[in-house]
């Protein structure tokens, strides 16, 4: 049975092979590049994902029962931030494959029974969910590092649509703290594929509506890019909305982060 868990862990490291194959072919000059995270250079891009991967084992590490050192994020950040280009590359692919040994030495029995204490949410959450987080944020800065050497790269598309269907289940709760509904006058069900984008008072992904007020006519990847921000008018040649709302309304409801 492929689970939730199981198509996680398989996109993540599907990301962290195409990433890792990159990234160790940049020179100095390419990691100086602006990475489609408009205030970051690729290298700095290659080192948030790195940073989050070491941060991101940890919490599920303890809850498997395994060892982990005691560093704290301030200096984990610190280190990654003194480090240099090449290192900050060369730290993602080692920290990174790090995490992913990690959880795909996970059992079945662990996927279904392990909860993950974050650190920064109110309680300790469902395994899923903490590999829903992390993939979120590796499809996303993984295009942001593609980007820069490819204007026409794409989120990959298997994590763009389990993302979809995680954003109407497990990770629902992100778009509270992403999404700004108030930018829009009036309500919007945005057909997109596989589902429905309802904007009310809040942002929820729903399944299929029989009556949807607007349609975004774009592949679940650049759905991905429209609710992280990266949706933009360069790289959204292939995309069109229509109806009640338009794409750069619904830019200003998902501004990205």
């Amino acid at each position: 049975m492929t689970t939730l868990e199981n198509r996680a862990i398989a996109a993540l490291r599907a990301n962290h092979d195409a990433i890792a194959a990159l990234a160790s072919t940049l020179s100095e000059e390419q990691l100086a590049r602006p990475s489609g995270a408009t205030e970051w250079t690729v290298a700095q891009a290659l080192s948030h994902l790195g940073s989050g991967a070491e941060i991101s084992r940890k919490p599920v590490a303890t809850a498997a029962g395994q060892p982990v050192d005691a560093e704290d994020n301030q200096t984990v950040w610190a280190r990654w931030d003194t480090s240099t280009p090449t290192e900050q590359a060369a730290g993602f692919i080692t920290h990174d494959a790090a995490y992913l040994e990690t959880v795909e030495a996970l059992t079945p029995e662990q996927h279904d029974s392990l909860t993950v204490d974050m650190g920064f949410l109110p309680q300790p959450v469902p395994l899923v969910v903490a590999l829903g987080m992390r993939l979120n944020e590796v499809a996303n800065h993984a295009w942001d590092v593609r980007v820069a050497f490819d204007p026409s790269a794409r989120v990959d598309e298997g994590s763009a649509e389990l993302l979809v269907e995680l954003f109407g289940g497990p990770l629902a709760f992100l778009l509270g703290f992403s999404a700004h509904a108030e930018h829009l006058e009036q309500p919007v069900r945005l057909a997109i594929p596989g589902g429905t984008v309802e904007i009310t008072d809040a942002v929820t992904v729903t399944g299929v509506s029989d009556d949807p007020t607007a349609t975004f006519d774009g592949p679940a990847e650049a759905v991905v890019r429209l609710l992280s921000g990266r949706l933009r008018s360069e790289h959204a040649a292939d995309v069109t909305v229509s109806g009640n709302v338009t794409l750069d309304e619904l830019r200003k409801v998902f501004p990205g982060y």
